[in-house]
């Protein structure tokens, strides 16, 4: 299974840098698998695809404001980007995300984090960090892709200093400023720890939310903190050489029961939440619940358990994301639908339009 099999040109004009207004005035692509029949539609008209006995399962991960700005000793300036506690800690504790005191001046378990330096060639181990007042750091190892630990110390935990200094870590491709803070995470947005955003759920307003309640379609919520990896670049020639990172997940023991009770669809919002509920999702379909951390890499041949259609965003070429996609629909379904998106002037990635495939 060649890298070049997941491969597609993407005009740049056709990458969204600010999301649509309304929310769900965005474009819904619907795909049927078994006819492979391609619909255009508009994304609030998502309720006349979905039946009463549906569930609806969603990713309620929060990002956080995880790029801060640092100064080393020389007066040098560091960007810092929050990728996860050490996950050592995160083993050893099973609370995810800073949510250990810190004594003032000394750290405490969760204030080790993951972090990317920019420029991290220049940063040293042993190199000090101020960030504010009120928060400091200390470069204490090098890791594999450029990460380094960081060992913080201040009066509070890190993710309360993100929040009145940091700033959201938009991907790459977005080249203009976030309007307003908020467009980058989901309305039902509630368990922090993300560095980036689950973008399918972007385009859910309360009142959509609403009227699929309405509908008789139960809304299930169960999290994955999405982390670096998810969007690192795929290198292996063979994608069965890839490795995902380790990223954090909690399924609730009522998310689970409802899960594995439902009498209709799984409709799953989003391929972090595909890739949460096939993590504990037993052969027989029955959910278990659970917290800890997920490496399923999704590609063709994988056989789903769980997920009966998907929502989605359309995907970097090359990506986990796009395989996934793949794998669920099928490769040459997914990239016929790619093209005739492109052809119709859709809006790709983050920002972009959806998908539905049924």
């Amino acid at each position: 299974m060649k890298l070049s099999d997941f491969d597609y040109s993407l005009p740049p004009n056709l990458i969204a840098q600010h999301p649509v207004e309304p929310r769900d005035a965005a474009r819904l692509l619907v795909v049927d698998r078994s006819t492979g029949r391609l619909e255009h539609r508009v994304f609030r008209d998502l309720p006349e695809y979905l039946q009463p006995a549906d569930v609806m399962v969603v990713n309620n991960t929060r990002v956080i404001p995880a790029r801060l700005r640092a100064r080393k000793p020389t007066g040098g300036a560091v960007e810092v980007l929050l990728l996860r506690p050490a996950r050592e800690q995160e083993s050893a504790t099973a609370r995810p995300f800073g949510s250990q005191p810190l004594a003032q001046g000394r750290p405490r378990d969760g204030q080790i984090w993951e972090v990317l330096l920019r420029p991290g060639r220049r940063v040293r181990i042993g190199t000090r960090l101020h960030l504010s007042p009120r928060l400091s750091g200390e470069v204490i190892a090098a890791q594999d892709e450029g990460i380094h630990l960081v060992a913080f110390a201040g009066d509070r935990p890190v993710l309360e200093a993100a929040r009145e200094i940091g700033e959201m870590p938009v991907p790459p491709y977005i080249h203009e400023p976030l309007r307003r803070p908020e467009d980058y995470q989901t309305v039902y947005a509630s368990a922090e720890g993300a560095v980036a955003a689950p973008t399918a759920g972007l385009h859910f307003t309360p009142e959509l939310l609403d009227r699929i309640r309405a509908a008789g379609v139960r809304i299930i919520t169960l999290t994955l903190h999405i982390g670096l990896g998810t969007f690192r670049p795929v290198v292996a020639a063979d994608v069965r050489s890839h490795r995902m990172d380790a990223e954090w997940y909690e399924v609730g023991e009522d998310a689970a029961t409802a899960l594995t009770q439902r009498r209709g669809r799984r409709v799953v919002v989003g391929t972090s939440a595909v890739r949460t509920l096939e993590t504990v999702t037993a052969g027989d379909g029955a959910v278990r619940p659970g917290r800890g951390w997920s490496e399923l890499f999704i590609y063709p041949g994988f056989r789903f358990k769980a997920t009966d259609a998907l929502i989605t965003n359309f995907h970097l070429p090359k990506t986990t994301l796009l395989m996934l996609v793949c794998a669920f629909a099928g490769r040459e379904l997914i990239l016929r639908a790619y093209q005739e998106a492109i052809a119709q002037s859709y809006r790709f990635y983050s920002f972009g339009d959806a998908m539905l495939i049924l």
